[in-house]
């Protein structure tokens, strides 16, 4: 049995934990973590900023007293300050300045990212926000309830910034949305995916933007924000919300654990750090991204959760091995959903891949039947030397995010264009065509 001490109880430390403590009983679990509230689920943040969803109580799938229930000694609102890897010893505050010191056999890094802070002035003023933590979407919805604020700027169009200007519009305020590249989702999706969000946005209101760099947040009486700077104009707003992306935080460690991309933590396929006995897992660490074979940054709750599950297991004895990821992900927006996987054609090419691509747009169902019968847009990227599918995309106003799974497993386990034509695809006119677009998308490529 063994002492197993995690720093960080969110998506991956919970997975983690729970792996553990369900899985190989008689270790002893010690947790650390710097919130008040575990397992928050981010992705709801929006939601209840926009009032799409009544209450924020189950955005919390675990906590600390389910873990302690199940054996673990949780340390909330606590800080993990040093870290001697020699000894074997983790050293951490409470929020009440009791000094802790947690000796260990094996040791788990779940230390998360945080939201990046742009070197401009006025990020401390009052009325700037960002989003990561349950407090920055109770401070965004505060802020909404005050009649004085008007015009809300959200910085930065990938997936939170998008939902988030979507939210503010919902309550009623002008949304302004600027992003520094030329459109919205720029490292999901190619061009002929974010012009339809885009046009999607600016016919509900949503003011875009886009090639504008953030200069400066200036306030007229030195207290609270009134206008923001970019480099083609000044406008006047009420509130600024910061959505410009996530580092990792790996400083903890920094010069004793290896690093990899944007600074997180060099694991391998075991979750195991360049330290043995020494694991990282979830936003703090690097994942095998499948579509290029090489260590990667991608910081989905998705990840992490199968994260800390390998590292649960591989803590305690069962070498079972990441099988890499694809980066899948999904957006809603006013009822327009996309989905991708994989490599979009610009991080493609930036990967060294010969880039090709087919494009199918067509309804989900025949004609004959009754109903709805929205469009589909499908675009499969792969490698014109290779044939090997290596990113997908898809959009409808119909859910077929189903489909999206097929294209993950295909990009995990090398499938190529060519074998797509003749994929056992069943055909029912309740769901879809005979000729569908997936089967038109492998017989058509060139």
């Amino acid at each position: 049995m063994s002492k197993i001490v995690l720093i960080g109880a969110n998506h991956a430390g919970t997975a983690a934990a729970n792996t553990i403590l369900d899985n190989y009983p008689g270790n002893e679990v010690v947790i650390f973590d710097k919130n008040d509230n575990i397992s928050y689920l981010g992705c709801g943040t929006a939601l209840y900023v926009g009032k799409q969803i009544p209450e924020t109580k189950n955005l919390f799938y675990s906590s600390n007293k389910i873990l302690e229930d199940k054996g673990a000694k949780v340390y909330m609102q606590t800080v993990v300050y040093e870290v001697d890897f020699d000894k074997k010893v983790v050293k951490a505050k409470t929020k009440d300045g009791e000094v802790i010191e947690a000796s260990y056999d094996k040791l788990i890094f779940a230390t998360g990212s945080r939201a990046i802070t742009p070197n401009i002035p006025g990020t401390d003023l009052e009325g700037v926000h960002y989003v990561k933590l349950f407090q920055d979407g109770l401070k965004i919805d505060e802020e909404l309830n005050n009649p004085d604020v008007k015009a809300v700027a959200t910085i930065g169009a990938g997936y939170i910034g998008v939902e988030i200007a979507e939210a503010v519009q919902l309550r009623g305020r002008t949304s302004l949305l600027f992003e520094a590249a030329a459109t919205c989702l720029p490292g999901y999706f190619d061009k002929s995916f974010t012009e339809n969000m885009d046009k999607v946005m600016a016919d509900k209101g949503i003011k875009l933007h886009y090639s504008e760099m953030l200069k400066e947040i200036k306030s007229s009486n030195g207290k609270r924000v009134t206008s923001i700077v970019t480099d083609k104009g000044e406008y006047a707003v009420d509130a600024v919300i910061l959505s410009i992306g996530f580092i990792p935080n790996s400083e903890i460690a920094a010069g004793k654990l290896k690093l990899g991309v944007k600074n997180a933590f060099l694991v391998n396929t075991n979750q195991e750090t360049s330290i043995p006995g020494v694991y990282a897992i979830g936003d703090c660490a690097t994942v095998l991204n499948n579509a290029t074979g090489k260590p990667d940054h991608i910081a989905l709750a998705t990840n992490a959760v199968r994260a800390g599950i390998v590292a649960g297991h591989n803590v305690c004895g069962t070498g079972i091995q990441s099988q890499g990821v694809q980066g899948s992900n999904g957006i809603q927006i006013y009822d327009y959903k996309m989905w991708s996987t994989g490599l979009c054609s610009e991080k493609a090419k930036a990967a060294g891949f010969d880039v090709a691509h087919v494009d199918v747009k067509d309804t989900q169902k025949l004609a004959f039947m009754a109903g709805p019968n929205e469009d589909v847009q499908l675009r499969i990227i792969y490698d014109a030397k290779s044939r090997k599918i290596i990113g997908t995309q898809m959009a409808s106003y119909r859910d077929v995010s189903m489909g999206l799974h097929m294209f993950s497993l295909a990009i995990a386990k090398g499938f190529t264009i060519n074998e797509l034509p003749l994929l056992d695809i069943f055909f029912m006119p309740h769901f879809n065509k005979p000729f569908n677009y997936i089967t038109v998308a492998g017989l058509t490529a060139k």
